[in-house]
């Protein structure tokens, strides 16, 4: 076969792992019946997963084909995209051992990951790495030759999915000195776009791109919160400490921000609102957004524009931290599962009575690993616990969802 060099090796590494369509067609049949039988509150070990795509040089240098990608420090969110029927996960290590901007989705349906962008040259702590030779000061923006963010920081939770346009949303803020960067490739800082560092990525054409956006902009504190509202048509960008004390939302279709002004009749924001390295996510069944921060609860009522930190009862739930606890919505229950990737043990918050429950999965116990990762599959009604191939799947309501 006459392939490229990346091509040819992705087949090779498919082929040793077993990845051949009749095994897979039978593997998958087999995961399929398994996540059939599940019944409330049940779980199992669904098996290992493909691994997939163009690996180039970098991505196999770090043994991504063997792993998949990996939860990364503070970049452990995973989003949903409803009409590719997958999870999408991005975000970069601290540094160890790697600083990548790939970009992956998980489906359940093929049983497997998928690199969707395999990674540019790898990335030092604060500046471009041992090999710059792939990034450009194009256009205000610090941007490899392949159109992907030269400059790569942790997700916290301010990654999220905007369904209408299809398109992966993404604040991307690091420490990086971007004008000494810009000023080491011979170009002029004065030049560079100052506003909110927001990526998209589109999974149907594989591509990164930056996002500018006109005046007035939003803060950029690290440990914020990104969460697409359809009911705003927009993404809200929040957090409170004194780097910004605010939800802003961006708005989608227009490309801008505005101040929500949450909060503002009241004037208790500081109070009620969550801080830093929260995590949360949208109901869309309540109108609510739902975050979880230290050891309390908030909820985020989207008509009204106003966060309350609600009381809970009991509360046995860990510390919510966007580097070991994951938070999503439950769509056939309408409960919000917390998994706790340190401890290996999941909640389940009732918004309506602002109540946690420790839950006790029947069947298998979730597998170990050092980097797992956490996804919601709505339209198989599973929560996913991955840690690199191996996959468990929790359902914690046998209905299935309306839709």
């Amino acid at each position: 076969m006459n392939l490229p060099d990346a091509r040819r090796r992705a087949l090779l590494v498919g082929a040793a792992m077993g990845a051949f369509p009749v095994a897979a067609g039978a593997r998958n049949a087999a995961v399929q019946e398994a996540l059939a039988r599940l019944g409330t509150r049940e779980a199992a070990v669904l098996g290992d997963a493909d691994v997939q795509g163009d690996f180039n040089d970098v991505a196999l240098a770090h043994g991504l084909h063997r792993t998949g990608p990996r939860s990364r420090d503070f970049s452990i969110k995973t989003v949903w995209a409803a009409e590719r029927r997958c999870a999408l996960f991005t975000g970069a290590n601290h540094n160890s051992p790697h600083r990548l901007n790939d970009v992956w989705q998980f489906d359940l349906g093929d049983f497997g990951w998928r690199l969707l962008y395999p990674p540019d040259h790898p990335r030092s702590y604060g500046g471009l790495g041992p090999d710059a030779s792939d990034v450009a000061f194009e256009n205000g923006w610090l941007i490899t030759r392949r159109g992907g963010p030269a400059v790569i920081g942790h997700t916290w939770s301010g990654l999220t999915y905007d369904p209408v346009r299809q398109q992966l949303l993404f604040m991307n803020t690091w420490i990086a000195d971007q004008d000494k960067l810009v000023r080491e490739l011979g170009g002029d800082p004065q030049q560079r776009y100052r506003g909110p560092p927001l990526w998209s990525f589109t999974p149907h054409t594989g591509r990164w791109s930056p996002i500018e956006t006109p005046k007035p902009w939003p803060a950029v504190p690290f440990g914020a919160m990104l969460e697409y509202v359809p009911a705003l048509e927009g993404a809200i960008w929040h957090m409170n400490n004194w780097q910004m004390r605010g939800t802003w939302l961006f708005e989608s279709r227009a490309r801008r921000w505005h101040d929500l002004r949450a909060n503002a009749a009241g004037g208790d924001f500081e109070r009620q609102a969550p801080g830093r390295e929260l995590v949360g996510y949208h109901d869309p069944r309540r109108g609510l957004i739902v975050a979880r921060q230290a050891a309390d609860t908030f909820h985020f009522e989207v008509q009204h524009k106003r966060w309350t930190r609600v009381a809970t009862s009991g509360d046995p739930a860990p510390e919510g931290h966007d580097a070991h606890t994951a938070l999503h919505y439950d769509d056939a229950s309408g409960d919000g599962l917390l998994v706790d990737l340190r401890g290996r043990g999941m909640w389940a918050y009732d918004p309506d009575n602002a109540r946690w429950a420790r839950l006790t999965p029947q069947g298998s116990p979730m597998p170990g690993g050092e980097r797992p990762l956490v996804a919601m599959d709505p339209t198989r009604n599973v929560l996913l616990f991955i840690a690199d191939r191996k996959v468990w799947a929790y359902r914690h309501l046998a209905k299935a969802p309306a839709r």
